[in-house]
């Protein structure tokens, strides 16, 4: 079944700038009522908010300043009471494998929390309007090497969460559908210099890191068109070197 992002009023965690920012322009691009970017990063988001009023119109993006590990019962009792919320993409991450207990803090603990919080204002049986939740994974949500163990574990779990609360039998009962994106390498901040858990393979993981199919942000953007549009909950899509997605981890 096709959706629409016609009049859908979209949350986006580390919504400043990358990816973030690129679905906020292609879901205005769609119709999207408006977006509600969520970033640590007060100056990127007002920049931002400048950026697609220019280009979409007044009222067309907001920006509240978020610390996803700290901030989500201030941030989304702001944002309830001012909107019903259709989308929620879970996109806020970090990649530095020497930092373990706030990559899970903000790439793990913050996806759940944020989506469960955002669940249930968004279910039809407690009397929300349904939504979709999008979690960003990555190709290390399935896809395993040497090298970021960390990261990966994160990911993993991104992978689990979406399944689980996407399940059928919760998409059924709530009208609410999570399902996941899963980037390969894509050129944005959070690429330029990830911080390895042991420094001893930063040679072979440079030469690992060129041979990669890489890809722009507006991939990622094209893509999470795509997935609002055509995904079932419980899924997960890859989008590798600007490539069509292509559904995975079944």
């Amino acid at each position: 079944m096709a959706r629409d992002l016609t009049n859908k009023v979209v949350v986006i965690t580390g919504g400043a700038d990358g990816i973030g920012y690129e679905v906020a322009d292609k879901y205005l691009q769609k119709g999207a009522k408006i977006t509600i970017l969520l970033d640590i990063n007060e100056k990127l988001g007002a920049e931002a908010v400048k950026k697609l009023t220019a280009k979409h119109g007044n009222n067309k993006a907001v920006f509240f300043k978020c610390d996803v590990t700290t901030d989500l019962e201030t941030v989304s009792k702001k944002i309830f009471s001012s909107y019903k919320v259709d989308i929620l993409l879970n996109n806020a991450g970090i990649l530095n494998d020497a930092l373990i207990k706030k990559t899970i803090d903000i790439n793990v603990t913050a996806v759940v929390a944020f989506g469960l919080k955002f669940w249930e204002h968004m279910r039809k049986d407690n009397g929300g309007n349904g939504g979709t939740i999008i979690n960003l994974a990555s190709i290390y949500g399935y896809r395993v090497d040497q090298f970021l163990p960390v990261y990966q574990a994160s990911k993993f779990a991104v992978m689990g969460f979406t399944k689980s609360l996407g399940h059928a039998a919760n998409f059924q009962r709530s009208g609410v559908r999570v399902v996941a994106i899963c980037p390969g390498f894509t050129e944005t901040k959070l690429t330029e210099q990830p911080v390895m858990w042991d420094p001893s393979q930063n040679n072979e993981f440079g030469k690992f890191l060129k041979s990669q199919a890489w890809q722009q942000v507006e991939a990622v953007g094209n893509a999470a068109v795509e997935i609002y549009e055509r995904a079932d909950s419980g899924s997960a899509w890859l989008i590798e070197g600007g490539r069509p997605i292509v559904e995975v981890g079944k």
